[in-house]
């Protein structure tokens, strides 16, 4: 499907008034007067939008994207990390019309307007991009109507910033991914199916939703429990590090993005935000203990400070900012990383940290198997 002929004129407006013009699509594209209102945020990837989108850690955020063309290979299922989009709309620079690829069942834009979000096309993401990275990530709202009322929506959004987000993407059931011998708990606070994949190779896993109490995790038995990746502040979640804490040296804890923040705040940290975050598939890491440089896929707005850090030592680092990556307990077991080791997209430099887990929990469970 094309929407090539039905193109509205629309703008892009940012909380302190800059302009962006272009043009809508998705679920705006023939809306009249159309206001969407979001957290404007930008992803470096150069291939892997589908993912992007239906990654759950970008629920109340609009995703720009930096590569100009996106839509080339059009939409698969396969793709999909999520049941469907949480973020709040797309900006692109040319949004392909015509995909090709043997794989796509459908175009980008089709899946847009299935899943009621909308974007806008013909954007100088280029010049957004700059801006950003120099005001930092903000308030928007775009869309087919007034400048004026756009900019109000934007000042009245209230972004990413005390947002308890994790709610409107867990689970509301427990499901379970068999697997390998190992029993795993997930907490699910926005988790993606590639990180799933990558786990059940090692083990048979529960997911439970973000809220269930640290008790009944533990009642089911595992050999290690995950904190997923997931969106918004984690300072707002203080109900869900209060169970965290219950599991401190109880079972082995494997922390990634908003799961090593919670981690991280568990064991006596603090959290803040960055000024435009890491959105990407090309952040290099140095893994603290070899001097080996890994490129990881990142997708995260706050990071943990490294000076309220105290029961825990740093094992990654960020080489772009030096934002703390990793962390390792030295009295428990447990370790989380920032960035997302499983990178549905992005390169696998980092997937090793799966079998890490996997010794972890083996070590743990052996006193157990010897008594």
């Amino acid at each position: 499907m094309s929407f090539l002929e039905t193109r509205t004129a629309a703008a892009l407006v940012l909380a302190d008034g800059t302009v962006f013009s272009g043009e809508a699509i998705g679920a705006i594209a023939d809306q009249p007067l159309s206001i969407a209102t979001g957290e404007v945020v930008f992803n470096t990837s150069l291939a892997g939008y589908q993912e992007i989108i239906t990654d759950p850690s970008y629920a109340g955020q609009v995703i720009a994207f930096t590569y100009p063309h996106i839509g080339n290979y059009g939409i698969s299922a396969r793709d999909d990390e999520s049941l469907r989009p949480f973020c709040r709309g797309i900006i692109v620079r040319d949004l392909a019309t015509l995909p090709s690829s043997w794989r796509a069942t459908g175009d980008l834009e089709e899946f847009l307007v299935s899943h009621g979000v909308g974007g806008m096309t013909g954007v100088d993401t280029r010049r957004l991009t700059r801006h950003i990275r120099e005001a930092g990530a903000m308030s928007c709202a775009f869309g087919s109507a007034p400048i004026e009322e756009l900019l109000a929506a934007a000042r009245r959004e209230v972004g990413t910033t005390g947002m308890n987000l994790v709610d409107e993407v867990t689970t509301e059931v427990p499901y379970v991914v068999e697997g390998g011998s190992r029993r795993v708990v997930v907490y699910d606070f926005g988790v993606k199916r590639t990180m799933l994949r990558c786990l059940s190779e090692l083990a048979t896993i529960e997911i439970v939703p973000a809220n269930t109490p640290a008790a009944e995790v533990l009642a089911r038995n595992p050999d290690g429990v995950l904190l997923s990746n997931g969106p918004g502040d984690p300072a707002a979640l203080p109900h869900l590090v209060r169970e965290i804490t219950t599991l401190l040296d109880a079972v082995p804890i494997f922390g990634i993005c908003l799961g090593h923040q919670l981690l991280a705040t568990a064991l006596g940290a603090t959290t803040f935000k960055l000024p435009f975050g890491h959105h990407g598939a090309n952040h290099p890491v140095l893994r603290l203990e070899n001097g080996i440089v890994e490129v990881t896929a990142q997708n995260h707005g706050y990071a943990v400070s490294e000076e309220s850090l105290h029961d825990a030592v740093v094992t990654h680092r960020n080489l772009n900012d030096g934002v703390i990556e990793g962390i390792s307990s030295e009295e428990i077991a447990a370790f989380s990383v920032q960035y997302h080791p499983e990178a549905g997209p992005g390169p696998h430099d980092s997937r090793y940290l799966f079998a890490e887990f996997a010794r972890m929990m083996d070590r743990a469970s052996a006193p157990a198997r010897n008594r």
